[in-house]
């Protein structure tokens, strides 16, 4: 059983690849074909999902977040940070490795 990743603000995140994603209606939505299971990403998710397309840290992604929705950076990293735990512990995005 691998060790949960404790993520920071620092962390450098990656989409993992092997996943299939759809837009429905503004959503995002995700076939795992690794895992066989679909996962429903939401709009904000979605945004999420396509910003880290390319290694980008958790800050750069809540500074994105900020400019796409306007709102509080403390609350943006409450909401944002155990959302990418979430993907990270379903192994739909890991850490990028340095360099």
């Amino acid at each position: 059983m691998k060790k949960a990743e404790i993520l920071s603000i620092d962390t450098v995140l990656v989409q993992c690849e092997g996943n299939i994603v759809s837009d429905m209606d503004g959503e995002k939505v995700m076939l795992s074909i690794q895992q066989g299971k679909y996962f429903n990403l939401g709009q904000v998710g979605g945004d999420i999902w396509s910003i880290i397309s390319t290694p980008r840290s958790v800050k750069e992604i809540i500074e994105s977040l900020q400019q796409i929705y306007e709102i509080d950076a403390d609350i943006c990293e409450q909401d944002v940070i155990p959302f990418l735990q979430s993907l990270l512990k379903e192994d739909l995005i890991r850490v990028a490795d340095a360099g």
